[in-house]
């Protein structure tokens, strides 16, 4: 598979993106584990502080901060952590837009 900027999969289109969330505004359901829809990718990006991106099967964590987005792959099941002072929105991308929300049932995002 051959992967873009930001190690997206070629061929991807941004279609929505959050809303700037900080440590005090972030919404609890990106905190615990939650997933995004089949062949919806995302990119976490950072634009103040830190954040601790958790992906939970298979098992790893990295330290996001600007100039190193995150990506979550299709289904995959994730959660971030504030690490202090944060600002960041994720950025939803796919072939097509899909319909609704880019979470599956049960995501985070209202």
């Amino acid at each position: 598979m051959t992967r873009a900027a930001g190690g997206l999969p070629d061929g991807l289109a941004p279609y929505r993106r959050t809303p700037l969330f900080d440590q005090d505004s972030l919404p609890a359901g990106l905190k615990r584990e939650h997933r995004t829809k089949a062949g919806v990718w995302a990119l976490i990006h950072v634009v103040e502080g830190r954040l601790l991106y958790r992906i939970l099967t298979p098992r790893e964590e990295r330290v996001l901060s600007p100039g190193t987005p995150g990506v979550v792959a299709p289904e995959q099941p994730h959660e971030v952590e504030p690490l202090g002072n944060v600002r960041f929105f994720v950025e939803f991308h796919a072939a097509r837009p899909p319909d609704g929300s880019p979470h599956a049932e049960g995501g985070a995002l209202p």
